[in-house]
């Protein structure tokens, strides 16, 4: 049997604030790694290893910041990702696994994925871990189905879409990271005839949690803001 000498690299999903919504195999994998990487932001916070933390017995951890500035500089977010998996190998190869913890679900706009790309081709094994979505957090939090029979559902980051052709599609569509752009989405969605049939939710499952529908023009919102617009 041939023993493995190389630490595995988990993208692992603690879903959009809640601890009780981190699932059962997300405390498992971060509770056996024995370092963790975390998304950390200019003012030192750690969402994501906070929200950890309440689920999962973390104490003996050695953790991994890792800055990312969120500039749309692709220059200097290459920068920043090569910085931490450079990081992260060295684990790796010492034979150490290493957990890196992603708001949401590790395959939606997440961090940790273009992470475990570099990771990859550095040569090192990758596992993804979901987590709960925030946009179905959401959902539940507003009591609404997402779908119905046969009705589509459209996921939009919100700055970067041209949001009026979004809106005109058939079907529920979430605009995703709205907090920043939110001015010119709350335009977008009046052109469209929308903000009635729209609502927020800022900091979903956190204890700063707050809830807005029907929007209206010169709604103001953090950055963590999720917005439905339902047909």
């Amino acid at each position: 049997m041939e023993l493995r000498t190389k630490g595995i690299f988990y993208c692992v999903g603690v879903g959009p604030g809640d601890p009780e919504l981190v699932t059962r195999k997300g405390v498992r994998t971060l509770e056996a790694c024995p370092v963790l990487a975390a998304p950390r932001t200019k003012s030192g916070e750690m969402l994501a290893l906070d929200i950890a933390q309440k689920a999962a017995e973390l104490g003996d951890k050695v953790i991994v910041p890792l800055d990312f500035s969120m500039t749309r500089d692709e220059k200097r977010r290459w920068e920043e990702y090569e910085t931490g998996a450079q990081t992260i190998a060295g684990y790796l190869e010492a034979g150490q696994d290493v957990a890196m913890v992603n708001l949401g679900d590790v395959s939606i706009y997440a961090t940790c994925t273009r992470m475990a790309e570099r990771i990859k081709e550095l040569g090192f094994s990758v596992c993804m871990i979901p987590g709960v979505p925030s946009f179905c957090a959401v959902a539940a939090r507003l009591g609404e189905s997402l779908t119905a029979e046969g009705e589509p559902l459209h996921i939009f980051p919100a700055g970067i879409s041209d949001l009026d052709r979004a809106l005109e599609l058939e079907g529920t569509k979430v605009l995703m990271k709205s907090g920043r752009q939110l001015p010119g989405v709350l335009e977008a969605l009046d052109r469209a005839g929308a903000l009635e049939r729209s609502a927020l939710v800022e900091n979903c499952g956190l204890p700063e949690e707050r809830v807005v529908a029907p929007l209206e023009k010169g709604t103001e919102s953090g950055y963590f803001s999720t917005i439905v617009v339902k047909e």
